[in-house]
């Protein structure tokens, strides 16, 4: 319709031109349009607010409370077609301002919405508010929500008892729909805070998926399995399985019907993800019921679209309207696709992948046929998605193939390998190309040494060098596009979303190698010589912060893996990374200073002499008045963490009962987990050495000591499997026998310090 021709339009103008030039050419009519008499104009004018939103949003930001404010009064338009749009509006507002306009609107869009549900002069209008109501709670903050819950959940309920009635007595489905979809992205926003509502809902909901068994309910039915299975994963098994044997009969049911159901059957694509979830909820007991989920969901993840290549004549005789999109390959001719299917394909190849990743050894049985799958559509550019979740789906599926055996997995990863390094060299999509990356670099860790033979390190060599070298010239070429003279606020937005493409494709590349680093150790250093230059152009100090810092950590791969041989490359890096200690930007202070601790650590006796240098730098970073600052807590962490390093690995280099009382004040380390438990590891050496100068003069210091380790425990700096856990309840219960000792120790710690001791005696 020209309607929504014009709408299309407005927001790609938007998109195109920009807010600032936009907003203000079409703000002035929608205002003239919203005060018209003639329903008409108003409808269309909040409908031109919802097309813009995306173009002009950092101008309609500023503006957002007056825009919202008027909208809302919309709400109670005596047109039901006005009301409409202005659901459309509040819904299309959620989405495009998400968080803010929640953390900012939640109270007064949340209750027009209810209260625009129970509008029962237009079943549209009613519909309409659920789906608004939907795309507010899918973004809306979980805080946000809690405090509203208890009238959001009580209000649909009782719309749905009413619709449930109107269901049955007249056969009227399209505002339940939408309610049920409501239901299920309230729980899946609040999780567990959804369990005292699950009694309320649960016997409706299966009742639904029970009797609505006719063919013009399907849609009703699928999106009511969604939502029961949203709602089993948010309030978690132990509720859930009171219904779990109920639920899974009523799946298995429409299951075994499934040969019966049409291609198009809108249950198909809930059923996979619910399935999917059940799975996330039972975890191994799903096991058993893979013989019966596994046929329907490889028949639809093998779904092959239906392409054509087409003249200007043919193509005018195909319309997007019948499922087709095209792409102009020349002057007369296009390339055709079919979409039909595409999107269930993407659902079943992501459930195959939550299978894989929550069952493990479980799903052994259909690794063989899901990889001989997904390994060809790597190739498959039709669809990002599919592209995204088959990269994802190569090392879960390793994993699950390793309980077979070495030989079984080798195999395996011999399909995989050439497929995944050809995939780096020429997939053109950077988000799809950055998986793919992450994708092949947690291969090599499941894998290890020998799984790349010497023609793989050839061309991966190849491919690395041409990515760092492209990564160099786009940098140039966004250089010279600043000094242009059409440079202005948009164009440096859009060169800033291309710089940080190129250095999420770096990160990548850093983890490619960190990966190769950590598996093959020295023996590759002879093959990384061929980048060396590009990664020491990394670090040099007119590059940008971020080339510096994934260069750091490159060679703090390096040495934390390869030495003592990585000393070698000391003449390249050693300065550089001492000097930027101190950077300006955390990000390199934090790969600075993570280098240093691995120097200390990892780096042999060649690495001694630069310790004592870096001690200086790394307790000016500690000391800096701004240390603690959410920016840069990180990197002050990690200079902690390398100092308690060059104290235990290296205590020869400096005086390390002078600095042991500035370390101890420096803790607990919480942000940074991985360093916070060296940190915890060294402190344990320390007390069970009984060392005089962390205890103190009659053991004074203790009740401080028992005060870091209870910080540590609310800030969750330890995980209570890692065995550190372990040796801190044991310092704390030395601590206990000593009778008196334990009773100064606990009258100096608060209330919550005193709980989290007891939480970690508990868990230990």
């Amino acid at each position: 319709s020209n309607a929504v021709a014009g709408e299309s339009a407005l927001d790609r103008m938007a998109c195109g031109l920009g807010g600032k030039l936009v907003l203000p050419m079409i703000k002035e009519h929608i205002m003239q349009m919203l005060q018209n008499p003639d329903w008409k104009y108003r409808h269309a004018g909040l409908m031109a607010l919802s097309a813009i939103g995306e173009g002009c949003h950092q101008q309609m930001e500023g503006i957002l409370n007056e825009i919202v404010n008027f909208v809302l009064l919309f709400l109670q338009d005596p047109h039901p077609r006005v009301r409409y749009a202005a659901c459309n509006a509040i819904g299309q507002m959620a989405t495009d301002f998400a968080p803010g306009f929640q953390k900012k609107f939640h109270e007064k869009a949340s209750r027009a919405l209810l209260q625009t549900m129970e509008d029962q002069g237009s079943q549209r209008v009613q519909a309409h508010a659920a789906a608004a109501l939907i795309n507010f709670t899918e973004d809306c903050p979980k805080s946000q929500l809690i405090p509203y819950l208890d009238n959001l959940v009580k209000h649909l309920h009782s719309i749905m008892v009413i619709k449930l009635q109107e269901l049955i007595q007249k056969g009227t489905k399209l505002v339940l729909e939408q309610v049920v979809t409501s239901i299920a992205s309230v729980a899946d926003t609040v999780e567990e805070k959804f369990v005292p509502y699950y009694d309320l809902f649960m016997p409706s909901l299966k009742h639904i998926v029970e009797n609505a068994v006719q063919k013009e309910l399907r849609l009703l039915r699928g999106k009511t399995i969604e939502c029961i299975s949203l709602i089993g994963l948010a309030v978690g098994k132990e509720k859930f399985m009171q219904d779990a044997s109920d639920v899974m009969q009523l799946l298995l049911k429409t299951q075994t019907d499934f040969s019966d159901l049409e291609d198009d059957d809108p249950q198909i694509s809930y059923m996979i993800s619910a399935w999917a979830r059940m799975c996330k909820i039972l975890g191994k007991e799903f096991q058993q019921y893979l013989p019966v989920v596994m046929g329907p969901l490889m028949k639809t993840a093998s779904i092959k679209p239906e392409v054509a290549l087409l003249d200007t004549q043919d193509m005018e005789n195909m319309s997007d309207d019948d499922g087709w999109e095209f792409v102009s390959i020349g002057d007369q001719q296009s390339f055709g696709i079919k979409t039909a299917g595409l999107e269930e394909k993407a659902t079943a190849c992501q459930m195959l992948v939550c299978y894989a990743k929550e069952l493990k050894e479980g799903f052994v049985e259909y690794t063989e046929q899901v990889v001989k799958l997904m390994v060809p559509l790597l190739k498959f550019y039709f669809h990002d998605d599919i592209l995204l979740t088959n990269s994802t789906s190569m090392p879960l599926l390793l994993e699950c193939a390793r309980v077979r055996g070495p030989e079984y997995l080798t195999q395996m990863w011999h399909f995989m390998c050439d497929a995944l390094i050809k995939a780096i060299g020429t997939e053109p999509e950077s988000d799809v190309l950055s998986e793919i990356m992450h994708s092949f670099a947690k291969c090599i860790e499941v894998m290890g040494d020998g799984c790349l033979n010497n023609e793989h390190f050839e061309e991966l060599g190849g491919i690395l060098k041409e990515k760092l070298e492209e990564h160099f010239k786009n940098q140039e070429l966004r250089q010279v596009k600043r000094q242009d003279e059409d440079y202005d606020e948009q164009v440096e937005e859009s060169l800033q979303d291309e710089d940080d493409s190129d250095v999420y494709i770096l990160t990548k590349v850093s983890d490619i190698l960190h990966s190769i680093f950590s598996s093959y150790r020295e023996k590759v250093l002879p093959w990384f010589e061929r980048l060396l230059p590009l990664i020491v152009n990394l670090i040099c100090p007119h590059r940008p912060w971020p080339d510096r810092q994934w260069g750091l950590c490159i060679f703090d791969d390096i040495v934390e893996h390869c030495s003592p041989a990585s000393f070698k490359y000391a003449e390249y890096f050693l300065r550089p990374m001492l000097e930027s200690v101190c950077d300006s930007s955390p990000e390199v202070r934090q790969a600075a200073a993570y280098g240093v601790g691995v120097m200390a650590q990892f780096g042999g006796d060649s690495y001694r002499p630069f310790c004592p240098e870096a001690l200086p730098l790394l307790v000016r970073v500690i000391q800096s008045p701004d240390a603690k600052a959410k920016e840069n807590v990180n990197a002050t962490e990690n200079c902690i963490s390398a100092i308690g390093k060059i104290m235990k690995f290296k205590p020869d280099c400096i005086n390390v009962e002078e600095v042991l009382p500035h370390w101890l004040s420096w803790l607990p380390l919480h942000e940074d987990k991985e360093e916070a438990v060296h940190t915890f590891n060294y402190l344990c050496d320390l007390l069970e050495s009984n060392n005089p100068v962390v205890l103190g003069p009659n053991n004074s210091n203790l009740p401080r000591i028992l005060g870091i380790i209870a910080d540590g425990e609310i800030h969750e700096a330890i995980k209570h499997e890692d065995p550190c856990t372990k040796r801190l309840a044991n310092v704390v219960r030395q601590v206990q026998t000593s009778g008196g000792l334990w009773t100064e120790c606990i009258s100096q710690l608060n209330a919550d310090q005193q709980a989290a001791i007891q939480e970690l005696l508990n868990s230990a």
